[in-house]
């Protein structure tokens, strides 16, 4: 029985060193291990989204601009207010879909910006 219960420990072990890393470290829809994706690597859409960033506008959904929480500390520590998301059009789709483009810093000139393709799952960023 105690080397029935060792392995059961010893296995709880191993399963808990093997969860997966973090969800902006996990693999994303191109390329084994890549954390980050370059503009040129971006869909059409979000390239076009990007810009809209830096341009500081217009916007075409109501929400893009609204602070993006990072409740599920996805992203890097930052302050509340920090993070801002917009929207991502996808093909084919005819609600605001499961792409975003979240900026940290000043909103036409962030620190940093990061996409995601599967509504908030998984992040890249983006390496201008």
């Amino acid at each position: 029985m105690r080397g029935t219960l060792a392995a059961v420990v010893l296995a709880g072990v191993v399963a808990a060193v093997a969860l997966p890393a973090p969800a902006i470290a996990r693999e994303h829809s191109g390329g084994a291990g890549r954390t980050e994706i370059t503009v040129a690597d971006l869909p059409h859409e979000a390239r076009t989204t990007l810009r809209r960033i830096h341009d500081g506008g217009p916007f075409p959904y109501e929400r893009d601009g609204i602070t993006f929480g990072n409740r599920e500390r996805h992203l890097p520590r930052e302050p509340h207010g920090y993070y801002h998301e917009y929207t991502v059009k996808t093909p084919g789709v005819h609600n605001r879909g499961a792409r975003r483009i979240i900026c940290g810093g000043a909103r036409s000139t962030p620190d940093s910006c990061y996409y995601t393709d599967d509504h908030y799952q998984t992040f890249r960023k983006i390496r201008e």
